[in-house]
């Protein structure tokens, strides 16, 4: 799809290598079309690396997308250079009123800290409650997803024995939703995290709804609000690599740490890993995008703040 991007940003010659379609704003342009507009409050200490994992995945519909990536005022990455910040991220302040179709909000590093330990919290949840006003659908990936049920619900998380780390099988729970279409009855995602949270704290909650989990890896997906907001615990973003590269990082560091399950093919670190997310990862976008975002998003864009709970 012509996903419209600012220029010079790294995902756009990295996706490009893959054969991925990506245009910068210059052509984008040119299209006299209404682009959905998509902010990614990236939380992820590697920013290029989240980004251009995002993008692949967004770029795999027809629809036009105008991407904006947020940052939080209050912290300051380490692991990003500060020009690519300056030059390719806003504050929330900047960006308040604004509305967009559809919200990521990714993970972050922080999840074995108590929810109001995190520096920035406040900020944080003040932006998700702008979210619920200011955007159509809102997608929240792991420890966000643990974030916002904790702040919309209460739903606690819970640390776990050892990090729940690997590819693991999930089956949709109501597999008649249009975020299913063209699922298989298993489907496989990464997982990365050292908590969790549990069905019954989800199932407490009448405003929630248990649409995917796992026999090994527990819950996996809730919506609430009729799909203006998905919780995500895995994480079908992630490139072939990335749990190979947090394996050997761990290492390294000699950190307590297991080789990923499933992952490696014949469990064999040196062989690489057996991709099997891929399609079902594109169709989980694809899908977000097409249903609960472009379906339901006013043509007139800050009419978001009327659209109530669909």
């Amino acid at each position: 799809m012509p996903l419209n991007l600012q220029k010079n940003l790294p995902a756009i010659d990295l996706l490009k290598k893959e054969h991925i379609f990506v245009m910068d704003s210059l052509r984008a342009s040119t299209q006299d079309i209404r682009p959905l507009r998509v902010v990614v409050l990236n939380l992820m200490p590697l920013k290029v690396t989240t980004e251009t994992d995002l993008i692949r995945l967004l770029s795999n519909t027809p629809l036009q997308i105008e991407l904006d990536l947020m940052k939080i005022k209050g912290h300051t990455p380490r692991n990003t250079p500060a020009e690519h910040m300056r030059e390719f991220y806003k504050a929330f302040d900047d960006l308040a009123g604004t509305y967009y179709d559809g919200m990521i909000v990714t993970g972050a590093p922080v999840e074995q800290m108590s929810f109001d330990n995190v520096g920035y919290w406040e900020e944080l949840t003040g932006i998700l409650d702008w979210a619920r006003t200011h955007v159509t659908s809102t997608l929240y990936i792991c420890w966000a997803a643990q974030a916002a049920l904790y702040h919309f619900y209460g739903v606690p998380k819970y640390e776990l024995p050892a990090k729940k780390f690997g590819i693991f099988s999930h089956v949709p729970n109501e597999p008649h939703l249009p975020i299913f279409r063209g699922f298989d009855e298993e489907f496989y995602v990464p997982h990365s995290r050292h908590t969790e949270i549990r069905r019954e704290d989800i199932l407490r909650v009448p405003e929630l709804r248990l649409l995917s989990e796992s026999v090994d890896a527990g819950v996996y997906m809730a919506m609430s609000r009729g799909g203006r907001e998905f919780y995500i615990t895995g994480h079908s973003e992630y490139a072939p690599g990335t749990l190979d590269s947090e394996y050997r990082r761990d290492l390294n560091k000699g950190l307590p740490i297991q080789k990923p399950r499933n992952y490696y093919r014949d469990d064999d670190p040196s062989q690489g890993p057996l991709v099997r997310w891929r399609g079902h990862a594109n169709l989980l976008f694809t899908n977000w995008l097409n249903y609960y975002v472009y379906q339901e998003t006013p043509y007139r864009i800050e009419d978001i703040r009327h659209l109530g709970n669909l």
